[in-house]
């Protein structure tokens, strides 16, 4: 059957969860009442499922192809499919409507961005990308830049990349080479190389917007001396019209375990004509809001690969026949049980969906909150709210990704020696899904920011609040037997969140290595928290819907699943605290010679 996108968990979280209905007077989501929210997921979930998700293993088995005039021929089928992407409004889905956007709240669009991840992972990059550019360019451009590239990205007649990394650097930006000279005319040549560079030549929309971090002469050394550019693949006038291709080419390809429909470019500036984004020395500032955004969007990909690989190894588990149950046969008129009858097999399948519908409704949460920082008229909520966006962007990157890829390999064991054949989907799912875990930050990276910034920033304002949050939801439900399990696990396993804030409060600053060697299980322990607060919120909505006497299966099996999480994945917070605690003594103490 293929891919079909969860509209059902979609309805569910955006509805009883977060109610987003109750925000009808704020801007942008007076238009999202939740009938239209119906209209669009379900039109989504059909786009998605019929164009998108059939051209997903044509571009894994094809590729893109480099040509020596530079060019680049995504796999066959996108180029219709983007077509009818851009006709079909879909990019324009959160722009703001002063940039012919729909203005949807991100908290829609986020949902709908769930499934084109899902079906095609490789090819949503595209408009992911290009909708990154347009955020740097409504954060930090000129009113003039804003005009002429916002609406054309908006709509997704122009795409747009980000130029960050080369071949000398990665994560350590201040070592980028890339320069920028001025000529006195307003404009800049720009001459270097940069690599990894997603989507940046590729045949499916008129213009490529090149995002550039540069240095130019004189500037400041390392991350301070950084300016950010927008360079086109054609130049265009004040109206928007194509002129002369400027100086800047696909080199070449890289070769690629994975995302083979997405072109992954080196790209070459040789003196091309840039135009300087904000400030002299302040582009990363400006590239900070493209980077968060796109760090957002890979942990919605590890959590979408999550997703595919679980429906694919679940359909497979109830047709394949293999051995008998334990308990009897379940299937006694055929030659042997599906092997959804075995407790391994079921483990697999439950862990997943645990996570992915906790990891769905905390991904949605996050960007209400990211909606509410910009629109809600009160001044504490707003700043509450982009507090949590900067705490919780590391986390759901690095968790979800985590979490994500290991879903993958379960569906992979699933399928047994079948996934390990490119006859099934399980092997693209695996191999889509491993560089989630390295792209936008590695996921150590993503650890590091963590603790060594996001939980001190401000004093350490929103984890303090996140976690008065949390006491105050336990406080008012303490008492509410059908809520008991989610509530007391909540409560226990916040407990140990806040053990290790206050261990690496106290010991991180006296040796910051025992702060960095503790970072990933801190980042595990902080999403496993997460999960239990959105696991908490999911209880709360199916049981009410149960005790209005809904007889829906849907809400008795989320409550079921989260039991399963409580039981069979929460209980890792209390193995990631004993590491948070062992410190950095024995890890640092190796000698490198042994290595």
């Amino acid at each position: 059957m293929g891919y079909q996108p969860p509209v059902r968990d979609h309805r569910f979280v955006l509805r009883d969860v977060l109610a987003i209905e109750q925000y009808a007077n704020l801007p942008g989501f007076a238009e999202a009442s939740y009938d239209t929210v119906e209209q669009i997921l379900d039109e989504a979930a059909r786009f998605n499922a019929e164009v998108l998700a059939p051209l997903n293993p044509v571009g894994d088995k094809v590729g893109c192809a480099w040509s020596p005039d530079n060019t680049v021929a995504t796999p066959p089928g996108f180029k219709d499919a983007y077509k009818a992407l851009v006709e079909g409004g879909w990019p324009a889905l959160g722009a703001d409507p002063a940039w012919g956007g729909q203005g949807l709240p991100a908290v829609v669009n986020l949902a709908v961005s769930e499934m084109s991840s899902s079906a095609n992972m490789a090819f949503s990059m595209y408009p992911g990308l290009t909708h990154g550019a347009y955020s740097a360019i409504l954060a930090g451009g000129s009113d003039a830049q804003k005009a002429l590239y916002l609406p054309r990205l908006a709509s997704g007649q122009w795409s747009g990349t980000m130029n960050l990394t080369e071949p000398q650097c990665g994560t350590d930006l201040g070592l980028l080479r890339t320069k920028a000279t001025p000529v006195g005319d307003g404009t800049y040549r720009i001459t270097g190389q940069k690599i990894w560079i997603s989507g940046g030549e590729h045949d499916l929309a008129e213009n490529i917007v090149h995002l550039v971090l540069a240095r130019i002469k004189g500037a400041p050394a390392g991350t301070r001396g950084i300016s950010l550019f927008v360079v086109p693949k054609f130049i265009p006038g004040p109206d928007g019209a194509l002129g002369a291709r400027n100086a800047v080419v696909c080199a070449g390809l890289d070769e690629k375990m994975g995302i083979h429909g997405n072109a992954t470019c080196v790209m070459a500036y040789d003196e091309a004509t840039g135009w300087l984004v904000g400030e002299e020395n302040r582009g990363l500032a400006i590239m900070f809001v493209m980077m968060n955004e796109a760090r957002l969007g890979v942990g919605l990909q590890g959590l979408s690969q999550g997703e595919a690989a679980y429906q694919a190894a679940a359909a497979f588990a109830r047709d394949r026949l293999q051995g008998r149950s334990l308990t009897g046969p379940k299937n006694p008129d055929g030659p042997a049980d599906p092997i959804l009858v075995h407790p391994d097999v079921r483990r697999m399948l439950l862990d997943a969906r645990a996570i992915l519908e906790g990891g769905r409704a905390f991904l949605l949460w996050t960007a209400l909150c990211g909606d509410l920082a910009r629109v809600h008229p009160d001044e504490g909520q707003r700043r509450r709210c982009e507090d949590y966006m900067g705490l919780m962007t590391p986390v759901l990157k690095g968790y979800l990704t985590d979490r994500g890829f290991a879903i993958c390999s379960d569906a992979m064991q699933i399928h047994g020696g079948s996934g390990f054949t490119e006859h099934f989907p399980a092997s693209q799912y695996l191999r889509d899904s491993r560089i989630t875990m390295i792209y936008e930050g590695t996921n150590g990276i993503q650890a590091l920011d963590l603790v060594g910034r996001k939980l001190a920033a401000n004093g350490g304002r929103a984890v303090m609040t996140f976690f008065g949050e949390i006491d105050a939801f336990v406080a008012g439900h303490a008492d509410e037997t059908a809520l008991k399990p989610f509530v007391e696990a909540l409560s226990d396993t916040k407990a140990k969140l806040q053990d290790a804030t206050m261990w690496l409060m106290q010991n991180g600053l006296s040796n910051p290595d025992n702060a960095a060697a503790a970072s990933t299980d801190y980042l595990h322990l902080f999403g496993l928290t997460g999960l239990a607060y959105m696991w908490a919120l999911m209880a709360k909505a199916a049981g009410g819907r149960i005790a209005e006497g809904d007889a829906d299966p849907f809400y008795a099996n989320k409550v079921h699943v989260g039991r399963h999480f409580l039981e069979r994945i929460l209980p890792g917070a209390g193995a990631h605290l004993a590491r948070i605690k062992s410190g950095a003594a024995t890890m640092m103490g190796f000698p490198n010679e042994a290595f």
